[in-house]
């Protein structure tokens, strides 16, 4: 399986960023999970959310676009590279 390309946590929140690979180029994804522990006391994730959890997810969104954009940017600069060093 492969590796997420980041991984971004604010307490039991966390928000993990895939970048994929498309015809038109890399494109990203974004996974919100919330770490709780189950009875026995081992950890699990959830895509459930409570109440107090929203302005944060929110928060963990936020970063999570940011880093995208700067992805984005450095994607594109190494496309213009590759090609200028293939022409």
């Amino acid at each position: 399986m492969s590796q997420p390309a980041h991984k971004i946590r604010i307490g039991v929140l966390q928000v993990t960023i895939w970048r994929n690979q498309g015809e038109r180029g890399p494109w990203y994804s974004v996974i919100p999970s919330r770490s709780y522990k189950n009875g026995d006391d081992t950890w699990k994730e959830t895509d459930s959310l409570g109440f107090d959890d929203l302005l944060t997810m929110g928060k963990l969104f936020d970063l999570a676009h940011t880093w995208i954009m700067h992805q984005q940017r450095a994607d594109a600069k190494a496309r213009k590279e590759s090609e200028r060093a293939a022409a």
